[in-house]
């Protein structure tokens, strides 16, 4: 049956052709193209409650967003290429066939990593995640429709360098829902904002309020003029929050030549191993005090002056 359908399709094609309105495919071409675009959100083993609420969250802000289970290997990172393309995580272009990915890395159960990818060429991001805040621990009065679309919002600084122009189309590729993604509310009522600080990246999230009710029934009850209350827009911050900083951006996915290395960040492990020393410094000056006093009682001991106790009272 399928030959016979596919047989008159050919037929009204060629019949279309000559008559000069276009074959079928010319018509589908003229169809809206659908971004199918998609992100794979995962975490690694070890992650605290906090580093998986804050994943849940992430995964809530991205509806054309993918969660896998947690990987277990931290070694080899070419995994999650593997992990992405069965996934289905694909943009299709004309060039090449890519994906995004957001990987969580715990470290020592109190560290936390961020891998932004663009599996499986490249390029590829890794960022610190510090003064994390999710959704329930802040407890805010924003809200949002589950699903909608955002506004992204980013610095200025973003222009200033070459690596923070690569970051911010990582972002944006990343973070901006496609318009027609299948889980995607036809909805915008909140912004995702990225500033640069202190060489850092602030995540912050804000709902869109077009008016406050309670301001103008407030008015009305006290007998004012409605209109006399403002109703400009206004932000409420919902969460989560984080600060990202930017260690490495490499050419490759998960990987390859090292486009920048940030000089200025400082491992958690050395930090904890300079307040390490600062502590038994601190200890060892403390001990060399009591043996100074200890020394210099021994001394007094031994020469006793003429004025003593021992020798005026003897």
């Amino acid at each position: 049956m399928s030959t016979v359908y596919n047989a008159a399709l050919k037929r009204e094609a060629s019949t279309s052709k000559k008559r000069g309105h276009g074959d079928v495919a010319d018509n589908a071409e003229t169809k809206v193209r659908r971004n199918k675009q998609r992100v794979l959100v995962l975490p690694s083993r070890g992650v605290t409650t906090r580093m998986r609420h804050l994943v849940n969250d992430v995964e809530a802000l991205l509806p054309h967003s993918k969660k896998d289970s947690k990987l277990d290997n931290k070694s080899d990172m070419s995994v999650l290429n593997e992990l992405a393309e069965l996934n289905n995580c694909n943009v299709r272009t004309q060039a090449t066939d890519t994906q995004n990915c957001l990987y969580f890395e715990a470290r020592r159960h109190e560290d936390l990593y961020l891998w932004m990818s663009k599996t499986p060429n490249g390029p590829s991001a890794k960022l610190q995640v510090q003064n994390i805040h999710t959704m329930d621990e802040l407890k805010m009065t924003g809200n949002c429709l589950k699903g909608s679309r955002h506004i992204l919002s980013f610095d200025q600084g973003f222009d200033a360098a070459p690596h923070w122009r690569l970051l911010k189309e990582m972002l944006t590729q990343i973070f901006a829902v496609p318009r027609t993604a299948r889980r995607a509310k036809p909805f915008i009522d909140h912004v995702l904002t990225f500033s640069i600080l202190d060489n850092k990246i602030w995540f912050r999230n804000y709902q869109i309020i077009e008016k406050d009710p309670g301001a103008v029934a407030a008015a009305e009850a006290k007998g004012l003029d409605p209109k006399s209350v403002s109703t400009e827009p206004t932000l409420v911050e919902i969460g989560p929050r984080m600060v990202m900083t930017p260690i490495r951006v490499f050419e490759g996915s998960f990987g390859g030549p090292t486009l920048f290395d940030n000089p200025e960040y400082i491992s958690p492990n050395a930090v904890r191993q300079a307040m390490r020393r600062d502590k038994g410094q601190a200890y060892k000056t403390k001990v060399l005090q009591a043996e100074n006093l200890r020394r210099k009682r021994d001394t007094y001991k031994g020469h006793e002056s003429e004025l003593s106790r021992s020798k005026v009272f003897s």
